[in-house]
């Protein structure tokens, strides 16, 4: 477990530095530390984990821009089952279909989340009652608990972690367009461990909301890869 006074970038570069001997080349070690923060996309076997291709490089962009993070521009893509994951700084989970973790895949999330890492996994349907999210959850309450997925308050760290979201997670445009509940998901779950939150829950598809072409960028009213920022920097300093 991570240490009181350690924040999880930190213990996970330890971790690196240390543990991570026995699984990565002292080449890749070598590339990693020289980042901050790099995004690891999970790979898992029972559903369609590839999606909102142009999402990782809207998010990178808004860490340079805005933080002053050391931020690796490439996404890597890791199965759920590789033990390479357990050294990554943020993993982002997504899809629209069945949530099924293999064993590997199980043990490997459960580890990872237990001993500090950080998993933002986001609903594509943005719905409450689809396949992903009927799935997802309840694999998060058979691996962590049947209470363990709770609602965020709107007073959470996460919300002013660097950007200030006094009235909670900002809407997306697909919450009300096309397939899903059509309703406007007001509050985000999550699964705290240690008093951290370890997997960030969302339904309201961000993942979606920020696949566009970064030249469109420009005609946003106000750019709403914001969010991801406060995302990456809570799960880096919490």
């Amino acid at each position: 477990m991570a240490r009181v006074g350690v924040t999880r970038a930190q213990f996970l570069r330890l971790l690196l530095l240390g543990a991570a001997g026995a699984v990565l080349p002292p080449r890749v070690r070598a590339a990693r530390v020289e980042y901050d923060f790099w995004l690891t996309r999970l790979k898992y076997d029972s559903g369609d984990w590839d999606v909102d291709q142009r999402m990782p490089s809207n998010l990178v962009t808004s860490l340079i821009d805005y933080t002053n993070l050391r931020v690796d521009p490439k996404e890597h893509v890791l199965p759920l089952a590789d033990p390479k994951m357990l050294m990554a700084p943020f993993c982002y989970l997504a899809g629209h279909k069945l949530v099924e973790f293999n064993p590997q895949e199980r043990r490997n999330f459960e580890r990872y989340v237990r001993n500090g890492g950080f998993v933002f996994v986001d609903d594509c349907n943005h719905d409450i009652d689809g396949l992903f999210a009927k799935s997802f959850e309840a694999q998060m309450a058979s691996i962590f608990g049947p209470r363990a997925l709770k609602k965020l308050p709107n007073t959470h760290p996460l919300y002013r972690s660097f950007f200030k979201f006094p009235e909670g997670p900002p809407a997306t445009g697909f919450e009300l367009n096309g397939w899903g509940d059509d309703l406007v998901h007001d509050y985000l779950r999550g699964i705290e461990i240690d008093g951290r939150l370890g997997v960030l829950y969302s339904n309201k598809d961000y993942g979606c909301e920020w696949d566009y072409d970064w030249r469109n960028k420009r005609f946003l009213a106000e750019d709403n890869t914001k969010f991801a920022v406060n995302i990456v920097m809570y799960a880096l300093n919490s």
